[in-house]
């Protein structure tokens, strides 16, 4: 039999209560009446202790005290007998009625039986040290002059006490009920609170699962169901803004693919129709979109590499400085074409960095081939480095045109372009950033960007000067 979540947490909240109530009745029923029998006992003993005393305060001893003895027994409460005229004590006080139960017994002052209320203790037999120890002396003016002793005996209720341990125990039955009747009221309130937002989690649940990624349910509380209908609302967009860039990069690869395709298609069909001859000039344009197609799947599957942790690195150790001059060299003629300065700045001296130098170079191609696409005439490109407490800091600088600010968190993304209308033609895929963004991750560093339009781009990386485990 399957039970929702919400009965249980109701049922939950019955048991406890039960139990807890079930409890407090038992300790209650087995200790209320061992209580009212030490009050009663307090009670006589407290009043028969002062009459004894008011006694030998008026007669000086003991002498005459058994013949007077069943007078003095008497309770110290109110009863419903005395309410309705019991018989008053000797000293006058009305509303209490005799006891006849016989619980006392008392001894003089050297601990000598004078009334008997135990067979092993007759008059003029000494009490034992233990029941001495345990009997209410009596008291004149601070001297000792008798004791009261208790019976070894358990003694039996009268009609009104064994009536009122009857409407304690009605009572306790009464709560208890009470309690049930509470636990199942805040149950049924806690359990719709607790499952209302778990509710609202499976409905948005299936409906991912039906395809509607993006789902957002209403967070109420700052506990953990409240957490996790964040972790949910933060997981429903992740998904979702996922689903948009898949959709959006086969979008873009498909953009990409059809443009050198068209281009080769149309010149093959052409010169198969006679339209066109073959001449080494149009060979060698179909073989730059061939060589574009093959750049742009080498560079999926780098990425593809690297999303999968399967990147390879030949990792081995080089001056941080060699990757800046090595750069520097190779596009320093390409900048100087483009009428491009290109200058390396370097500290003194600059830790060893473990890289796959083959990696580290294709990050370079791409930061240099964006900064000189986007640098000016007259502009300059700085490569530089220093140390910080994470690694090496490597920056590529230019005085291009910079990148709006709103575009600036998401140049790395595949296949984005700050303007989309730009560049297709010219072979820039979208991917270059991205590949460098995963590079640099699998060297166990970080990338970010710096820009302010008209005033030029940095990109900074960082790579760990500690010897880095790489696959």
């Amino acid at each position: 039999m399957k039970i929702s979540l919400y009965w249980k947490i109701i049922l939950a909240f019955v048991l406890v209560a039960f139990t807890a109530s079930g409890l407090v009745a038992l300790i209650i029923r087995a200790s209320s009446p061992d209580r009212l029998s030490r009050l009663i006992i307090d009670q006589q003993r407290n009043a028969l202790t002062q009459m004894l005393a008011n006694y030998y305060r008026e007669n000086h001893s003991w002498d005459q005290v058994p013949e007077v003895w069943g007078s003095y027994q008497w309770l110290t409460s109110p009863t419903p007998a005395a309410a309705n005229g019991g018989i008053p004590e000797p000293d006058g006080r009305p509303g209490f009625e005799r006891e006849r139960r016989g619980l006392f017994g008392l001894a003089d002052q050297n601990g000598v039986v004078v009334v008997s209320v135990e067979p092993g203790f007759p008059p003029g037999t000494k009490l034992p040290n233990d029941v001495l120890k345990n009997s209410e002396p009596i008291l004149i003016d601070g001297s000792t002059v008798g004791y009261v002793f208790l019976a070894g005996r358990i003694f039996n209720f009268n009609p009104a006490e064994t009536l009122f341990l009857r409407r304690t125990y009605q009572a306790i039955l009464l709560a208890m009920f009470g309690g049930l009747i509470v636990a199942v009221i805040i149950g049924l309130w806690l359990g719709r609170k607790l499952v209302q937002p778990i509710n609202a989690l499976m409905e948005a649940s299936r409906r991912i699962a039906g395809g509607a990624l993006e789902q957002e349910v209403r967070v109420d509380s700052r506990d953990e169901i409240g957490q996790l209908a964040e972790a949910f609302n933060h997981m429903s967009r992740a998904v979702s803004l996922a689903n948009q860039s898949r959709r959006q990069m086969t979008a873009d690869i498909a953009h990409d693919l059809r443009t050198p395709l068209t281009v080769i298609g149309g010149y093959i069909e052409s010169m198969r129709d006679g339209v066109l001859s073959p001449t080494p000039e149009r060979f060698a344009l179909i073989y730059g979109e061939i060589e574009r197609l093959q750049k742009m799947v080498e560079d999926l599957r780098t990425l593809s590499q690297a999303d999968a942790g399967e990147l390879a690195l030949q990792m081995q150790l080089f001056p941080a400085s060699h990757l800046l001059e090595r750069s520097a060299v190779l596009f320093e003629h390409h900048a100087r074409q483009r009428g491009v300065t290109l200058k390396v700045e370097l500290p003194p001296s600059l830790p060893s960095v473990r890289m796959d130098e083959g990696r580290l170079m294709q990050v370079m191609d791409n930061l240099l081939s964006n900064a000189l696409r986007y640098t000016p005439e007259g502009g300059t490109i700085t490569l530089s480095a220093r140390p910080t407490p994470e690694g090496v800091e490597y920056a590529v600088a230019d005085t291009g045109e910079g990148i709006p600010a709103e575009e600036l968190p998401r140049i790395f993304e595949r296949f984005y372009r700050a303007d989309p209308s730009r560049h297709t033609e010219a072979g820039e895929s979208g991917l270059g950033l991205a590949i460098v963004r995963a590079i640099i991750e699998a060297h166990g560093g970080r990338v970010w960007a710096e820009s302010r339009e008209g005033q030029g781009t940095i990109i900074r990386f960082i790579l760990p000067v500690q010897p880095y485990d790489g696959k």
